[in-house]
């Protein structure tokens, strides 16, 4: 398993606006991240901490489509967010920036500031306290890949830098 990290709870319905806020959207990251979350935990961007876990209830990032949303999460450190659903385009832009976001019904079953770790290759959540697990939907291989790559853009760049050297070795007929 992974290190452990702190559960941060959050409710149904956590909007893209409320993780990152309209008039700090022309902002650094670094200022936008600040920001994330005070309407409903104030002191969450000051106090989470690299390795922490976010979880939530139903329709997690509904809202707009501002992939900030899930950029200043992981900016903060999140390792991975668990939540019973997701808006589409929120759970399509955490998989592009390399942010593992997980279905499960976890939230039902932990308190603020448990001890906690999560497989990301497996989806299992335990409680280190309570040494108590939870099986959350699996991330696909696909998706696992493009999160251990970093997000979309790394792992393209990887691929197409790949697929470069191969045209070229069958180009020169090199043999490497």
């Amino acid at each position: 398993m992974s290190e452990i990290g702190a559960v941060w709870l959050f409710g149904d319905d956590i909007d893209t606006d409320i993780l990152a806020p309209g008039k700090f959207m022309s902002s650094e990251i670094s200022v936008l991240a600040s920001h994330c979350l005070e309407a409903v935990d104030p002191t969450f961007a000051k106090n989470v901490q690299p390795g922490d876990l976010l979880v939530a209830g139903s329709n997690f990032g509904v809202g707009s489509s501002r992939e900030q949303a899930a950029q200043a999460l992981k900016y903060l450190g999140i390792k991975a967010i668990i939540a019973k659903s997701y808006a589409g385009i929120f759970y399509r832009n955490a998989i592009n920036l390399g942010l593992p976001v997980f279905v499960g019904k976890v939230s039902d079953v932990v308190q603020p500031g448990d001890r906690a770790r999560l497989a990301i290759k497996t989806g299992i959540f335990e409680l280190v306290d309570e040494n108590k697990t939870i099986c959350c939907e699996p991330i696909s291989k696909f998706l696992l890949e493009l999160i251990e790559a970093g997000g979309l853009v790394p792992h393209l760049e990887k691929r197409f830098a790949k697929e470069k050297k191969i045209i070229w070795r069958k180009h020169l007929k090199i043999k490497w």
